[in-house]
């Protein structure tokens, strides 16, 4: 099976590593251009994407938008029987998704149809689900709306971060790939329609979801500090400036304190009181800095027993 692979963070690396492993025949690979790093700005980043593809000598393409006659024209050259689109960034148009002659489909870190959209993971620590999974689905014009063919599902520990979660899915989801395509070939793909009552969505990450409101109870709290450890970074205020937290866990034992006190520092880490209880963050990274420990933080006059953080 000819496969042309549409994917651009580490995320989508798995299920790029899997098709070559499993020996897929891989007609190239789309991803985003690369982007601009460093304070001059002048050096290029390529995406994780990208960097695999170049060492496995794979035809690369790298549009601003995957549209317009001659990117059309590059698709057909490479002739793909099937597209595999894994967080590529991008609204595919209906020309593109139908150019395939098996069509394309979709790896999306959720259970659709709950989570649709492009923070599924976050969300789905965000909002405390007891589980999750990846969902290989076929793509559709409308978003994350294609009739699911293969789902997986797995347990979200207490403690699990975004980023532990986002490694184990990306595995999940580059073995459940190399299953769909399997019964794609075979022609035994279900295709199951979703229940669009029970669609939920899941948004693109912004600044505002990331700050920590101390007045919700602990269970809350950590789960905000989960949801985007490590990146972009739960963040809250101190009297020395903005400060990210990281490593969160409910803390026992802890009385009725101002909401965002710091009641404790040590080498466990850092409690600070919540709306109802309170929750132990194990580093901190002030602005403009690189990661701590809240001891250490503290030793250089960032903290203090008693302040709070807004």
């Amino acid at each position: 099976m000819r496969v042309l692979f549409w994917g651009t963070p580490e995320f989508a690396a798995p299920p790029l590593r899997a098709l070559i492993g499993e020996g897929f025949d891989v007609a190239g690979v789309v991803t985003q251009p690369d982007k601009p790093v460093g304070r001059s700005r002048s050096t290029l980043e390529p995406p994780p994407i990208k960097r695999i593809a170049l060492s496995e000598s794979l035809p690369v393409l790298q549009p601003e938008k995957p549209r317009g006659e001659t990117f059309m024209a590059e698709l057909r050259a490479m002739a793909p029987e099937i597209s595999v689109v894994v967080a590529y960034g991008h609204i595919l148009p209906s020309e593109v998704i139908a150019l395939p002659r098996l069509g394309t489909i979709n790896i999306h870190a959720s259970l659709l149809p709950k989570l649709r959209g492009a923070g599924p993971i976050q969300a789905a620590i965000r909002e405390g689900h007891a589980e999750t999974g990846v969902t290989i689905m076929r793509m559709v014009k409308a978003l994350d709306a294609g009739p699911s063919i293969l789902q997986v599902r797995t347990p979200i520990p207490d403690d699990e971060t975004f980023g532990e979660l986002e490694l184990r899915l990306a595995e999940m989801g580059a073995l459940a790939l190399i299953e769909a395509l399997a019964l794609i070939e075979l022609g035994q793909a279900p295709e199951t329609p979703q229940d669009e009552n029970q669609a939920t969505y899941a948004p693109k990450v912004d600044r505002t979801m990331a700050r920590v409101d101390w007045n919700a109870d602990a269970r809350t709290v950590s789960r905000i500090i989960r949801a985007y450890d490590p990146r972009p970074g739960a963040f809250a205020m101190a009297k020395s400036g903005e400060v990210k937290l990281f490593g969160s866990r409910v803390a026992a034992g802890v009385t009725r304190r101002p909401s965002g006190e710091v009641v404790a520092i040590d080498a466990n880490g850092m409690t600070l009181a919540c709306g109802e209880g309170a929750v132990q963050v194990s580093s901190v990274q002030p602005a403009g800095k690189r990661r701590l420990s809240p001891q250490d933080w503290a030793r250089g006059r960032g903290i203090t027993l008693g302040e709070r953080l807004f």
